[in-house]
């Protein structure tokens, strides 16, 4: 293991093409794995490069800006031009001073870096629009509604590289021996990840996938990395953040109708609300006790799911942001929506001074004791198997185009949405013989 990265090499200027994006299925790199290809259908006139990785304990974009400008600034400059984009915007925290001197340095002409307070969650894209325009997306809507499209960096990076997306980027760390940000083939496990970092550093622990605040428990160490997988933090089995991701519904419910005061200080906190969205946590709160009107049921839509008001505003430990995603699917069902116009929306006047400082997060959350850095490192990873999902995008399952006893070569195509539907093609990670599932393809060597 060392402490540089892998050189991206030179490469010469690229034509863009959404065509070609689509076919690298390059998707959201850092969040629910959007297909790049239909975003960039639109004409706007700023693309805005969100490198605000506001997740405790994360630093894989901030590393690969370090590492891997060049392939990124291409990514960019590609998108502005397949958009029509006359202004490009690298949003990143202000305390990585030493990044943002080398992007204004290296930026083409037409881009330019917006410091961002570190805060949370600064990368919620409608918080970074609003923080770098001054406009409020509407609830409900995209960033193009505001004339802009928000890309994530390893995304931009997948663009600027022009090949198909086989391997991963990822943060791991917590309660491991040394914290680092390592290059991975999809599909491997993310127990060979950990050990990447010389493994946990505890005995009994559990596995946190993505950030700590919006993150999924892993189920087991055999769960595969897919190409959204942005970190994986071990903590613990005793901390409380394991037992709050692995709180059962039931639980919540309960505990949450017998103790919730509305004192409101989820609402308040709640960064959506605070860009004068119809969202307010303490009102899908009185549906655990009471029954409630369509307005409360329509304030669950517009949940970002940040988590704030779960794991930092509730003075009594309550989880009013799974009782918003467990009301959501009935407000669909029911056809409610904010009704409103997007002039009508404000935000608060005290928005600003209520966002949560970062270092005051990782407190509140027990992190405190962790080692808080993810230098990039060469770790040369050998798996004698990888098991690749059908579906690690938005949209349906991709369906696959080899079949089992097939031989196939890194970056060969494996599986490819059916016409007419929403997805991604999927690329295999090492080269070996396949075995066609019902939801995975599994390569071994």
């Amino acid at each position: 293991m060392t402490s540089k990265a892998d050189s991206s090499g030179e490469m010469p200027h690229l034509s863009p093409s959404v065509e070609r994006v689509e076919e690298l299925g390059i998707v959201g790199a850092g969040g629910g794995g959007f297909p790049s290809a239909v975003k960039l259908r639109t004409k706007v006139s700023m693309v805005i490069a969100n490198a605000a990785e506001c997740e405790p304990l994360l630093h894989k974009d901030k590393e690969l800006l370090l590492h891997h400008s060049e392939p990124f600034l291409r990514g960019l400059r590609m998108v502005m031009e397949l958009v029509g984009a006359r202004e490009g915007v690298i949003g990143i925290k202000e305390k990585y001073q030493e990044i943002i001197e080398a992007m204004e340095r290296q930026a083409p002409a037409g881009v330019r870096v917006v410091p961002l307070p570190d805060v949370y969650p600064a990368g919620d894209e409608f918080i970074l629009v609003h923080m770098v325009t001054g406009r409020v997306i509407p609830p409900g809507g995209l960033p193009k509604d505001v004339d802009t499209v928000v890309a994530n960096v390893e995304t931009l990076m997948n663009i600027g590289l022009d090949r198909p997306v086989t391997h991963k980027y990822l943060t791991v760390a917590g309660a491991v021996r040394t914290p680092v940000t390592v290059r991975v083939p999809v599909g491997i496990t993310i127990g060979e990840v950990i050990e990447a970092a010389g493994g946990p550093a505890v005995a009994d622990f559990g596995v946190l996938l993505g950030g700590v605040m919006m993150a999924k428990p892993a189920a087991g160490l055999d769960i595969p990395v897919t190409k959204t997988t942005g970190g994986i933090i071990v903590l613990p089995s005793t901390h409380n953040l394991i037992r709050r991701h692995n709180a059962p519904w039931i639980h919540v419910e309960r505990i949450g109708r017998s103790s919730c005061d509305q004192c409101r200080f989820c609402t308040e906190f709640c960064p959506r609300f605070l860009l004068g969205h119809p969202i307010e946590p303490h009102r899908a709160m009185q549906s655990l006790g009471f029954q409630v009107g369509a307005d409360a049921m329509v304030s669950t839509l517009y949940c970002c799911e940040c988590n704030l008001c779960t794991m930092y505003a509730c003075p009594e430990d309550l989880d009013p942001k799974s009782v918003c995603v467990q009301w959501k699917p009935m407000a669909r069902e029911r056809g409610l929506t904010f009704k409103g116009s997007p002039e009508s929306i404000t935000p608060h006047p005290m928005a600003e001074f209520r966002r949560v400082p970062m270092r005051r997060l990782i407190a509140r959350l027990g992190l405190g004791e962790f080692n808080n850095t993810g230098p990039l490192v060469d770790y040369a990873f050998a798996p004698r198997s990888v098991k690749i999902l059908l579906k690690q995008h938005a949209g349906a399952p991709a369906a696959p185009v080899v079949k089992s006893g097939d031989r196939v070569r890194t970056g060969d195509l494996l599986a490819a949405p059916e016409a007419g539907k929403l997805g991604a093609r999927i690329h295999a990670s090492m080269d070996g013989m396949v075995t066609v599932g019902t939801d995975a393809i599994t390569i071994e060597a």
